[in-house]
């Protein structure tokens, strides 16, 4: 079974999060939230409360399949900041395994330099800090081993084209019409 992990932290975008976690798990991905916080609930930048599945210190990043950066801020700050997330993405990307970001998270990744001579895709004004990438204004792109996306109504899409690179175009097609998504 594929493996996800989500890194959440206080000031997060939440639909961003919640609806990829949502559409991977329809399509019984394993996925695991887990807080940079040290406390397993988190508060994003709406004031809605998500309770985690793990703290970052409860988890092997070596072992997932993509790591996945919801946007949102100061949430993107937070997990910029996050010295042990950025090892696990280093490595995660020597190892070419997926690593998919949202919004201004895309900006974690520009910060690392893991986005040099890709193309990726971010929340408006944040392309600055996709540090080497060539910056397209399309939804959600995927280059390489890493996917971007623009933004909270790129959500879904984000969510569908992980399930597209784990599990096929046929499963992804079928999450798409379970949940009537016609785009």
């Amino acid at each position: 079974m594929c493996k996800v992990l989500a890194f959440l932290a206080d000031g997060l975008e939440e639909v961003e999060c919640l609806s990829v976690v949502d559409v991977l798990r329809r399509a019984e991905v394993d996925v695991t939230m887990v807080s940079v916080t040290g406390r397993k609930e988190v508060t994003g930048s709406h004031g809605i409360s998500i309770l985690t599945d793990a703290l970052f210190e409860q988890v092997d990043t070596g072992e997932a399949d993509v790591l996945f950066l919801p946007g949102g801020m100061p949430g993107t700050t937070h997990l910029k900041e996050h010295s042990e997330l950025a090892k696990a993405l280093e490595s995660a990307n020597r190892e070419g395994r997926r690593i998919a970001a949202i919004c201004a998270a895309p900006s974690v990744l520009g910060s690392l330099g893991l986005l040099k001579g890709k193309t990726a895709t971010c929340y408006p004004g944040y392309e600055d800090q996709l540090v080497g990438a060539s910056c397209s204004q399309a939804g959600v792109i995927t280059d390489g081993n890493i996917t971007t996306a623009k933004g909270l109504g790129y959500g879904l899409d984000l969510g569908i084209e992980l399930v597209r690179l784990l599990l096929g175009s046929e499963h992804a097609l079928k999450v798409k019409r379970a949940i009537q998504y016609e785009r």
